[in-house]
């Protein structure tokens, strides 16, 4: 266990950021699952919505420094792949 001020207030700290990245990283799986749950569906409005919320929460999340810039590029990169397909059969069936 930690003795010096320094060390303790580094260790309350880093449970702080834990936390919270934590909360941030159980936010974006919730906003990932709800565009697929929408994509399932077939809600045009909502998968578009929910698209966008998202891919913004992703790079808000980024800019926080809670996952890595190449962690947010893939991840963006599936939910894109996701979307596209999407208005692709969309665009197909009409």
């Amino acid at each position: 266990m930690a003795k010096s001020r320094s060390a303790l207030k580094r260790i309350r700290i880093a449970e702080k950021r834990r936390k919270r990245n934590s909360a941030y990283k159980s936010m974006m799986k919730t906003a990932i699952k709800r565009f697929e749950e929408a994509l399932r569906l077939g809600n045009h409005e909502k998968i578009e919505a929910t698209f966008r919320k998202a891919m913004r929460l992703i790079d808000k999340i980024t800019s926080k420094g809670v996952i890595h810039p190449n962690k947010r590029d893939r991840k963006k990169a599936q939910l894109a792949r996701k979307f596209n397909e999407y208005l692709q059969t969309k665009a197909n069936a009409s």
